[in-house]
């Protein structure tokens, strides 16, 4: 029987099946998938196949997973050796933002960014809290709208507090499958309960000390949106470790390098010391922004080869 998994507790998996049954269901054996090890192999928004256990239980045993279309994937918060998969067959990824309490940094954005563009999954970034904004901060969202839209991507300005843009959010949702993600205390448990009320998701105050959120989500879960599409929701993510980007590969995730690295003089053109570099002359003439091809380098420099 065909069933998408809603939720996964790291051991069980909630599934429901195509006429709406639902069932607890565990992993038959050990799956080994993609040809790396995951310390969850299977994932919300997996189709599955499950075996009936026990009708009354309403327990089942997964013993097939189909192909994915694609998967969010970040290296695992216990194990930075073992990759951990957020979400499956995606439609689109929504990345909740704050530019104060807790303030998201753009080198977690063009983390978030890069992951997305790997594995061909559509990026929003949606900046939250704009209630508490002011004129400092409404000119860095002005500036970061501006980046960001310049290279393709959709920004969004909103407030879970006084329902400004949750319009505009929930129409981006429709009929689509998309992952939320962002720092724990950015609203994204908010915006989920105006959409379901009925949920009562747990909301936590940012931590006065560090300016940080408390993680809410312990696990990640898929829910219907009532006019058609699924949300997943996810833990809160402090840091963002990409997975399987070779040096070589990055800037082909950086949208406004990708449409001129034929460019470069030299074909394994890294765009830091190189001579006839087209990156960095589009930097210095001002076309691509300081800021991201900062997040580029940085980024550059956490990739450790040797870890694949």
């Amino acid at each position: 029987m065909k069933a998408l998994i809603y939720k996964s507790t790291g051991s069980w998996y909630i599934a429901k099946t195509e006429d709406g049954g639902v069932f607890n269901t565990r992993i038959k054996g050990i799956f080994k998938i993609d040809g790396f090890t995951s310390t969850n192999p299977i994932a919300v928004g997996d189709e599955v196949e499950i075996e009936i256990e026990d009708i009354a239980e309403r327990s089942a045993i997964i013993d097939e997973i189909h192909d994915r279309k694609n998967y969010m994937v970040r290296t695992s918060p216990h194990h930075k050796m073992h990759h951990h998969i957020i979400a499956s067959n995606l439609d689109q990824a929504v990345l909740f933002a704050t530019l104060k309490d807790p303030k998201t940094s753009q080198g977690f954005i063009d983390r978030f960014l890069v992951s997305a563009e790997a594995y061909h999954i559509p990026a929003i970034i949606v900046f939250n809290k704009s209630d508490i904004y002011r004129k400092k901060e409404l000119d860095k969202f002005s500036e970061l709208k501006l980046i960001y839209e310049d290279i393709g991507y959709r920004v969004l300005l909103a407030s879970m507090e006084n329902g400004s843009g949750t319009d505009e959010i929930k129409a981006v949702l429709s009929d689509k499958v998309t992952l939320l993600s962002g720092h724990s205390g950015v609203g994204k448990s908010t915006f989920i309960n105006t959409v379901f009320p009925e949920l009562g998701l747990k909301t936590q105050e940012v931590s006065g000390w560090s300016g940080k959120g408390m993680h809410t989500t312990t696990f990640a879960e898929m829910f219907d949106l009532p006019g058609g599409g699924k949300i997943i929701d996810t833990p809160g993510i402090r840091e963002y470790g990409l997975v399987d980007i070779p040096k070589q590969e990055l800037s082909h995730y950086f949208p406004e390098m990708r449409k001129i690295l034929g460019n470069c003089q030299f074909n394994n053109c890294l765009h830091i010391n190189e001579p006839g570099c087209a990156v960095k002359e589009a930097v210095e003439r001002g076309e691509i922004a300081a800021e991201r091809y900062v997040s580029y380098y940085n980024i550059l420099d956490s990739i450790n080869e040797s870890d694949y």
